[in-house]
């Protein structure tokens, strides 16, 4: 019996030991999922960005190129069309951008707190700056296309749009 009581004592204290170690790996590899998921969005929201200026460039050399060949039509919807739909796509992709950045600024507010409590906390924000300094960059690209395609996207649809990217600028500000 006194055999089994030492064997128990120690298989309980190795299960201690490796469920504290095992604690921290789900952690990391939230934050790394998490990571990998913002910047996925990030790319996919610069690659709008690049299609809503391919597509107005397009859009510009069409009339010229009509003129030079009055055979070559585009197939499909007309790029007026497609502009506000896909400015309107990344509109929203840049709003769920925001609201990952906004996330992990709450994330690490808390963990803030609970260090003054004595939990660990890193507190290296270069990976938080990062995210704020890539986001603003999309946005101001996404907010100068927007502007140069205004003619083409009416007074309604530029003021409703120009007030969500205001909302956008504001709320990464003020937290």
């Amino acid at each position: 019996l006194r055999l089994v009581a030492v064997l128990k004592a120690i298989l309980e204290g190795e299960k201690a030991a490796v469920l504290k170690r095992d604690r921290h790996l789900p952690l990391s590899f939230h934050r790394r999922q998490e990571e990998l998921k913002f910047s996925l969005g990030l790319q996919r929201l610069q690659h709008r960005v690049h299609e809503i200026q391919a597509l107005r460039d397009s859009s510009a050399a069409s009339p010229q190129l009509n003129m030079r060949d009055p055979q070559l039509k585009t197939e499909g919807k007309p790029p007026e069309s497609e502009l506000p739909t896909l400015i309107l796509e990344a509109t929203k992709e840049l709003e769920v951008a925001k609201q990952q950045v906004l996330k992990r600024i709450q994330i690490w507010k808390r963990q803030q707190q609970l260090a003054g409590n004595g939990a660990l906390f890193e507190e290296n924000l270069a990976p938080l700056q990062k995210r704020c300094e890539s986001l603003v960059e999309v946005y101001f690209q996404l907010h100068q296309q927007v502007m140069a395609a205004s003619a083409e996207l009416g007074a309604e649809l530029l003021s409703r749009l120009l007030e969500r990217f205001n909302e956008v600028l504001s709320s990464l500000v003020k937290r």
